[in-house]
Formats: C-alpha cells, sequence, structure tokens
C-alpha cells in the first residue's frame, strides 16, 4: 500500500501572507513540516501542493518534491484532490503547511490505521480539552460514537453541559488520512448547510455518509497563524 504525505500550501493569507516562508530557527516553515512528514514510519512519499512559484522554488530549494495546482480551490481538500488525481498512491495523508511541530508520530498511527483497517476511508485525530478551552469558537470541537468515528464537528461547545461533570471535550486536530477513491470524490460531494455555517470542510463527508475514524492523541504543539506565533515555535524548538 503506497502512502503519500501532500501538504498544502499557499501564499495569500489575509493575517500573514507568504506564511509558508517564514523563517524559522533559520530555514522556511514549510521545510519543518517537510522534515516531520519524512520521519515518520509508514509515508512512502511527501509532496507539497502549491498554486505560488515562490513557494514551489524554496521547497526544490530544499530538495523537495512540489506540485503545482490552480489558484482558485476553494479549500486545501480540493487542493489535494486535484494532486491525488494524477499521482500513484492509494492512501493520502493531509498535513497543514502551518504546523512546524506536527509530530511524526501522529502522521505514523493515522498511516498505520489505514494500513491495518480497511473499511476506514477517512481519518483524523483528537485530544482532550478544558471546559474553558472548549468555549473558543476557534477550536474546533467533535463527539465520537463507541466505535470511534465522528458524529458531528462542531466550533460550539458539545456536547452541551446540561448537567456538571459529565461533558468530556474533544478538540479536532486538522490532520488527516484519505483513501484515494474518498478524497478524489470530495470536490463533487454536495456542500451542506452545516459546512456554510461552520465553516468546517470535514462535515461535507459526514453530510455524504462517508465517516471519519478519529484517534485519539496528546495535544500537540500550536499552529501558525500570525507573525508572533514564530517566537513560541522556537522557544519549544529550543526546548526540545
Amino acid at each position: 500500500m503506497t502512502t503519500t504525505a501532500i501538504i498544502p500550501a499557499r501564499w495569500g493569507s489575509t493575517r500573514f501572507p507568504g506564511k509558508p516562508l517564514a523563517k524559522i530557527a533559520g530555514k522556511p516553515m514549510i521545510a519543518h513540516v517537510w522534515d516531520r512528514a519524512m520521519e515518520a514510519d509508514g509515508i512512502d512519499a511527501v509532496i507539497v501542493a502549491t498554486d505560488d512559484e515562490r513557494i514551489a522554488m524554496a521547497v526544490e530549494d530544499f530538495g523537495g518534491r512540489v506540485e503545482m495546482t490552480r489558484a482558485d480551490h476553494e479549500s486545501g481538500s480540493d487542493r489535494l484532490a486535484e494532486v491525488t488525481a494524477r499521482i500513484d498512491a492509494e492512501v493520502i495523508l493531509n498535513i497543514q503547511g502551518d504546523e512546524p511541530l506536527v509530530r511524526p508520530a501522529d502522521l505514523a498511527r493515522l498511516a498505520k490505521l489505514m494500513h491495518d483497517e480497511s473499511e476506514v476511508e477517512v481519518a483524523s485525530l483528537c485530544h482532550p480539552i478544558s471546559a474553558e478551552q472548549a468555549n473558543n469558537t476557534n477550536r474546533v470541537k467533535v463527539v465520537r460514537s463507541a466505535s470511534g468515528d465522528a458524529l458531528y464537528f462542531s466550533r460550539a461547545v458539545i456536547p452541551h453541559p446540561r448537567k456538571t461533570g459529565h461533558a468530556r471535550y474533544l478538540q479536532h486536530a486538522g490532520i488527516y488520512a484519505y483513501r484515494r477513491a474518498a478524497l478524489l470524490s470530495f470536490p463533487a460531494l454536495p456542500v451542506p448547510a452545516e459546512e456554510r455555517a461552520e465553516c468546517l470542510e470535514q462535515l461535507r463527508f459526514l453530510a455524504a455518509g462517508i465517516p471519519i475514524r478519529l484517534i485519539e492523541t496528546e495535544e500537540g504543539a500550536p499552529g501558525v497563524d500570525t507573525q508572533e506565533d514564530i517566537a513560541e515555535i522556537e522557544r519549544r524548538m529550543a526546548a526540545s
């Protein structure tokens, strides 16, 4: 089974243009993500998917593989689907390009799940958070079935704590593994009202009846949203 990790990277960002090339500890952020993906067991190839020549040149400079994509994709999953259609891979991992401290062990767990459990079409990660953290709408929450499949994702607090002490909160971590056919189907799936309301593209799979298996892990390091976040990432790198 061939497993390829794809890192979508675009130049445009309202808060942080050119983010993939921001220097962290002396090298572009996208290079850190690449290095960690390359360290993960069970991944056969790593590709950066971008529509920007500046990012492509930077990836080629550090010896990475890059695939150019259209510029008009509405989501990272659409960008991944374009690349997947022209490569030979049975399982695709979607690794966000703004998470330079992504854990190789988490990527390896997703790759192993897809290898061991052929019925799983889409998989992702989650981790426990506090009730205070759950009130942050930037933290996407998820509730799971007994089998570990996602029941729903939301920016709202789910489950609602009507009885004190009974709620356990899980935050979704935006790293995915897909079967080839599931990812290629994504762009043509109907966009449900819930996805438009929550701005959460994973709800498209659930609305279409495609389960998402969740692996529970520990909370990882934060991603990079603004220039100010880089100092914290460098501090954690220095401490590790």
